[in-house]
């Protein structure tokens, strides 16, 4: 009779691991897909492995390389609540991903369940989604081998974006319970979004939006989401085309607004009109438009930080609502004047390391926590109590209860698991009707200093360590002085180099007072590099 040992080897052979290291990061594994398929694997088993450490939880695992090209996949562990995987689990993940043979695959494995004494009659429960690659379909074929080795039947939901997947492993979680999340199905996560969208917009209207989706699952995910939504916003879906692979995040998405900001050039924008962008998996959204003059704006993650805040905390204190502490967590790439905003709005700030995992976390030290990063990737948290407290307030005046009901509905209307594009979308385009506010009416609230991302290729990013939230390096020695030198010639400016968490480069930002010095810093910053 064959053992457990037998399967997982037997299993593992098919999938040869690629002479190469790999190494879990912020965004889990991402590379160019062919290398992928044992590292899928050996997430399987780590997937099942985690699921049966928290008890026979739901895990989820996503196979998505996000705003990333068409050649490339990536997969991650998403944690019982919907949350990135516990970062010591990491360590797991990059050991059993670089184990040299099958046999010391299933050896480490082994060792795992005895390390956390896991009991063989807790039944792991796994679920997976993938985005619209090419090479999706065989790396979910890795994934459902690697479990089934090990007795687990995993549940697929297909063609999913990212926070619909966070969103389902949740709700699979909290079931039956006081805080039930909401039903784990497409057309539950649509229902409990349009519900909150339609109350809120009851009597309200926008004029249209257009959203890129770059030509990625978000395309597909909207025009279903749509359906659901009243007539007070006509949202026109470009960039859709999922089924020719190449097009996936080329010459479009919020990656490519973002990173050259200007419009992606298979759109024609009109002035003053809405326009947003999503990425390839659906959990980034940038705002754009053009003026009157036909020069571009972009109002990415800190405008939408700054805006969902000023909203949500307006709300709280139209409602009565006393002693409620709401916060909003940046990281370094966050614009300098977005920071004095947010400042003036007499909000306290945070400033974490890159990566959702970071803000997150520094988000749940409020009743309310706004966290984006600039890229548009970002969400609303609101703490249990928070919520309790929500719930159980009894408003004063007929003023005190419209704002409560507005606050509620704008709690069930955001995606509380990880930032999600469009739950993001709606939020926004609910402020700005209440606000009857037009895009450069939103973009006055604060001007941007102009600013520049770079990226350069090194031979080893992990020669390059940072503090003080990535603002500042402490390897290679003397680097930071030269960047501090350079910093100084320039007005209101600041420049800060942080490896990447995702690809082999270093990124350089650089901002100051005016556009030309800003890509100047940069270029010194990057040549410093060589």
């Amino acid at each position: 009779m064959s053992s457990t040992k037998d399967f997982v080897i037997a299993a593992s052979s098919a999938y040869p691991k690629a002479d190469q290291t790999f190494q879990y990061g912020t965004a889990g594994f991402r590379m160019k897909a062919d290398l992928l398929p044992s590292v899928v694997f050996r997430v399987g088993l780590l997937a099942a492995l985690r699921s049966r450490f928290k008890g026979g939880q739901y895990v989820g695992v996503m196979i998505t390389a996000s705003h990333n090209p068409p050649a490339d996949n990536g997969v991650k562990l998403v944690d019982p609540m919907g949350e990135m995987l516990e970062s010591s689990w990491e360590a797991y993940g990059t050991k059993l991903a670089n184990a040299a043979s099958d046999e010391e695959v299933y050896e480490y494995y082994s060792q795992l369940e005895k390390d956390f004494n896991l009991k063989p009659d807790v039944q792991a429960q796994v679920v997976v989604g993938c985005d619209t690659r090419e090479s999706s379909p065989a790396l979910v074929d890795a994934l459902v081998a690697a479990v089934n080795a090990v007795g687990v039947k995993p549940s697929d939901y297909g063609i999913v974006t990212t926070p619909q997947l966070h969103y389902f492993v949740r709700c699979l979680n909290t079931q039956g319970t006081d805080h039930a999340y909401g039903e784990p199905s497409p057309e539950g996560y649509f229902q409990k979004l349009s519900t909150a969208y339609n109350q809120l917009m009851a009597g309200k209207s926008n004029s249209p939006v257009t959203v890129d989706c770059a030509n990625g699952v978000g395309g597909p995910q909207l025009r279903l989401l749509t359906k659901y939504l009243n007539d007070s916003v006509s949202v026109v879906i470009t960039n859709d085309d999922t089924q020719t692979f190449s097009k996936l995040n080329s010459q479009c998405g919020a990656d490519y607004v973002k990173t050259n900001q200007r419009l992606p050039p298979s759109t024609t924008a009109q002035p003053l009109a809405r326009y947003a962008s999503l990425d390839g998996d659906a959990d980034r959204i940038v705002y754009y438009y053009t003026d009157s003059s036909n020069v571009f704006h972009l109002l990415d993650g800190d405008k939408i930080a700054t805006l969902a805040a000023s909203f949500i905390v307006d709300l709280v204190r139209a409602s009565g609502i006393t002693d409620f502490k709401l916060g909003v967590v940046q990281t370094a790439y966050a614009n300098g004047n977005s920071t004095k905003y947010i400042e003036k709005l007499g909000l306290p700030v945070v400033c974490t390391p890159t990566g959702v995992k970071h803000l997150h976390h520094a988000a749940l030290a409020y009743d309310c926590g706004v966290y984006f990063e600039a890229n548009g990737h970002g969400t609303v948290l609101f703490s249990t109590e928070a919520l309790r407290r929500i719930s159980v307030h009894e408003p004063n005046t007929p003023a005190e209860k419209t704002a409560l009901t507005s606050l509620q509905a704008v709690t069930e209307l955001i995606n509380q698991t990880v930032g999600d594009a469009l739950s993001d979308l709606l939020l926004v385009e609910v402020i700005l009707a209440y606000k009857a506010w037009s895009p450069d009416q939103w973009d006055s609230c604060y001007t941007d200093l102009p600013n520049k991302l770079e990226k350069a290729e090194v031979a080893d990013r992990n020669k390059y360590k940072t503090t003080d939230a990535e603002r500042k390096l402490t390897e290679p020695e003397g680097l930071q002085d030269q960047i501090d030198a350079l910093v100084g010639k320039y007005r209101s400016a600041r420049s800060f180099v942080r490896p990447s968490g995702t690809e082999n480069v270093v990124r350089v930002y650089a901002e100051a007072a005016t556009k030309g010095e800003a890509e100047e810093l940069a270029q010194k910053v990057k040549a410093l590099l060589k």
